[in-house]
């Protein structure tokens, strides 16, 4: 199942006659997916985000960032410039991989998994999830883990809302908790 083929091919003609639309690209898509990994250990201790890194990587199939502190917080023991965490971005055919995977085999391994939450959607339709632990991902060797971290997945949908992006998420084969 290509997921990116399966949305050409079918999903793009649901969204359109679903929402009216008249062309091709007026209707919502992926534009890339952003995974963030923020490291408060990496204060005291530098080796974690090399760790975390690596890990993203596996996870991701590209070299993470590191993102650095935008300013001194004392009460916290972080300066301006210090290294607080990792991000990636997929776009495109990576995107629709790691969209694939995500689903297929991240999403039933979650733990009491009864759907995504709903209220995830800022107004341009864009969906962030938190996912508790890394070791979801079939990637990453449990025995190498030293600590269990969380991410921040979010999916940036072009052209779309809160409505149009929950469709788009259904359609992709996304399961929603019933409100």
């Amino acid at each position: 199942m290509d997921l990116q083929k399966q949305y050409k091919d079918q999903i793009l003609k649901t969204m359109k006659e679903s929402f009216n639309l008249k062309n091709d690209f007026s209707a919502p898509y992926l534009e890339k997916i952003v995974i963030n990994a923020g490291v408060a250990d990496a204060i005291s201790d530098k080796s974690v985000l090399d760790k975390i890194k690596s890990q993203l990587a596996q996870i991701s199939g590209q070299q993470p960032k590191t993102t650095l502190a935008k300013k001194s917080i004392s009460s916290f023991k972080l300066r301006l410039n210090d290294p607080i965490g990792v991000v990636v971005t997929l776009r495109n055919k990576k995107a629709w991989d790691f969209l694939e995977r995500f689903i297929a085999i991240v999403m039933p391994r979650m733990r009491d998994f009864r759907g995504l939450p709903t209220d995830k959607f800022d107004k341009s339709g864009n969906y962030s999830l938190g996912i508790p632990e890394q070791i979801l991902f079939p990637e990453i060797d449990y025995a190498k883990v030293d600590k269990i971290r969380g991410l921040v997945l979010t999916l940036v949908i072009k052209n779309s809302d809160p409505e149009k992006s929950k469709k788009l998420m259904e359609l992709l084969g996304m399961k929603f908790k019933n409100a």
